[in-house]
């Protein structure tokens, strides 16, 4: 790993975390897919769309902290019984009502924001500045998704004014 000129026994903690992160993406892809075929009800139109869009979304960032994995060179957990081992995820039944469907995924955003840290901070601590640029904007972008959904859940009645 000279031409990266990381150190490999600070790196290992960062790939630890990242495949990880790995397994939670692959979850939650899997669970926006779960959702988009399953949603009914007078939300389906938006929630179709939506739920469409985080998951293609979701598999943009699985190949590219595989790829990440990769470039710290290593060989990222790849099978979905691992997966299901060591994600932070668990899986959601496809019997799940519309409402119910974008409280657990505002659930699993904060475990994947949780994991999305940890990763960071161990690549801080590798000086691994890649990692720290890729995962800062995942944050940044899940935190944007989340206040949507978040938003989505509201009645008019639960905003206030921020003064």
């Amino acid at each position: 790993m000279n031409y990266l000129n990381l150190n490999k026994a600070k790196t290992v903690k960062t790939v630890k975390e990242l495949d990880i992160l790995l397994a939670d993406y692959h979850l939650y892809y899997q669970k926006l897919r779960n959702f988009h075929w399953n949603v009914v009800g007078k939300n389906f139109f938006d929630l179709h769309v939506k739920f469409e869009e985080m998951y293609e979304d979701a598999k943009l960032k699985i190949d590219e902290i595989a790829e990440r994995i990769l470039t710290l060179r290593y060989q990222p957990t790849s099978n979905f019984t691992d997966y299901l081992k060591i994600s932070n995820l668990k899986e959601s039944p496809s019997e799940t009502a519309d409402v119910e469907m974008v409280k657990i995924l505002l659930e699993d955003h904060g475990k994947i924001l949780k994991q999305l840290r940890k990763v960071a901070e161990n690549a801080d601590a590798a000086s691994d500045e890649g990692t720290i640029d890729q995962i800062g904007g995942y944050i940044g972008n899940l935190e944007k998704v989340s206040w949507m959904l978040d938003a989505w859940t509201m009645k008019a009645s639960d905003t206030h004014p921020t003064t």
